[in-house]
């Protein structure tokens, strides 16, 4: 089911940026976190967090983590750096939809509908989430065992 909304243009822009890192880009402005909502009959974006926005976090994955309001459904795209007992490192994108059971339900419902709309152009992404709650993912461990096999450390931080 279709629900008529379009991605914003900048959000395109966005997608195409995350996907493609130039080695010769300035690291500290690489996007790692974007929100976008629905707004006005478009999925916009909400808020961008680079590099540079989160050196003073400890833990990115919990900074992702507090991005996910209890009330507002979202939809997330984040650049997930891990380690793999092969002891290659990766950063991956990951979508993320985010739909918890206290957001109203006209909300979860246009969420639901739109994204097919926002998954066309997002090509490429290896990896989707829908999130209801903090227990489907919003440990470590968890979010490890779903993105990848053997995965030993979320952003610099040891999976249990």
């Amino acid at each position: 089911m279709a629900s008529g909304v379009q991605v914003d243009d900048q959000v395109k822009d966005i997608i195409s940026d995350m996907k493609v890192v130039k080695s010769d880009a300035d690291a500290n402005e690489r996007i790692r976190l974007v929100v976008l909502e629905i707004k006005e009959g478009y999925i916009k974006v909400e808020s961008i967090f680079r590099e540079k926005d989160l050196s003073g976090e400890d833990d990115i994955f919990k900074f992702f983590l507090s991005q996910l309001d209890k009330d507002k459904c979202r939809y997330m795209l984040y650049d997930c750096h891990f380690e793999t007992k092969e002891s290659s490192r990766k950063e991956e994108l990951v979508f993320v939809m985010w739909a918890p059971e206290t957001a109203p339900i006209k909300s979860k419902m246009q969420y639901a509908s739109s994204k097919d709309s926002l998954k066309k152009v997002l090509t490429g992404i290896k990896h989707e989430l829908q999130m209801n709650d903090l227990s489907d993912y919003g440990t470590r461990d968890q979010f490890a065992a779903k993105i990848s096999k053997n995965v030993i450390k979320v952003e610099g931080h040891d999976v249990k």
